[in-house]
């Protein structure tokens, strides 16, 4: 599969105070098409600093990012905006409280001139079932769903500008075990259906196994491991990475020996 996205040395300095604070580290990657990349790691890793880069939030201090092609500056031209969305962690925070539904969804297809308005308006309740929600949901208020319908609500207005890559922070953490699974499985079928390219932002890796093609595996700044979720779980190579799927909860026998063999290891280096 070609790239979509790559990154290429890219680093990020912010200064604190007097001093100066490296939370990304000459990191480059690249995502595939249709690939769903998982970016892994305890909290200060830089998962969310890159996340955030992506997104032209932070300006990048080095290196650069080539997007389909086309450079990828922190100055986004209105395509670029529309092509690469953000599924948030609280998709009761990202929702404007005094906004319908509807009007939530709308609002995305106005700002990138998608159809025209009677077309607009048959599109939201389209995009609502779309994510197995029933189309009259744009009449209610974000405060009226439950956490996880507000989340496929996100979900719904990440796809409405007919974006390409969706960067989705811990889009599952906030949601209880069985509305997660569901919310994954949606997500699945969503990439398929539309030929979506994932950049999947998470500390959870028992989530990352569920979903994720590849995992990228930070820690202070650095990206220390990259590869195929099933040989990152089965023959992690960097001491970090063991210790992390160490501490993955653990559903199986195979999982049980391989979390036991690990730790073991991972004390022997120590």
């Amino acid at each position: 599969m070609s790239a979509l996205l790559s990154i290429r040395s890219v680093s990020k300095a912010f200064a604190v105070g007097s001093n100066t604070v490296r939370a990304l580290d000459t990191v480059s990657f690249e995502v595939a098409k249709g690939e769903c990349l998982a970016i892994v790691g305890e909290s200060g890793s830089g998962k969310s600093t890159i996340a955030n880069v992506i997104l032209g939030i932070y300006g990048a201090t080095s290196g650069e990012m080539i997007f389909d092609g086309e450079p990828l500056d922190q100055t986004r031209t209105k395509r670029h905006r529309r092509r690469i969305q953000l599924v948030q962690q609280n998709p009761l925070s990202s929702l404007n409280p005094r906004r319908s539904i509807g009007a939530s969804l709308r609002l995305a297809l106005d700002v990138h001139d998608i159809g025209d308005r009677k077309a607009r308006d048959a599109e939201t309740g389209r995009l609502l079932e779309e994510v197995g929600l029933p189309a009259d949901f744009r009449t209610r208020a974000p405060a009226a769903l439950s956490g996880g319908q507000r989340q496929r609500v996100a979900i719904a207005r990440a796809l409405a500008c007919q974006s390409e890559l969706v960067v989705l922070d811990e889009p599952t953490s906030a949601l209880d075990v069985l509305v997660q699974a569901r919310v994954l499985r949606l997500l699945q079928d969503l990439k398929e259906k539309r030929n979506l390219t994932y950049i999947f932002i998470t500390h959870d890796l028992s989530v990352v196994r569920n979903i994720a093609d590849r995992v990228a595996v930070f820690e202070r700044g650095k990206l220390v491991e990259l590869g195929t979720t099933t040989d990152l779980f089965t023959t992690p190579k960097h001491d970090y990475t063991r210790r992390l799927i160490g501490a993955v909860p653990v559903v199986s026998r195979e999982e049980a020996a391989l979390r036991d063999r690990l730790m073991e290891n991972d004390h022997a280096d120590a």
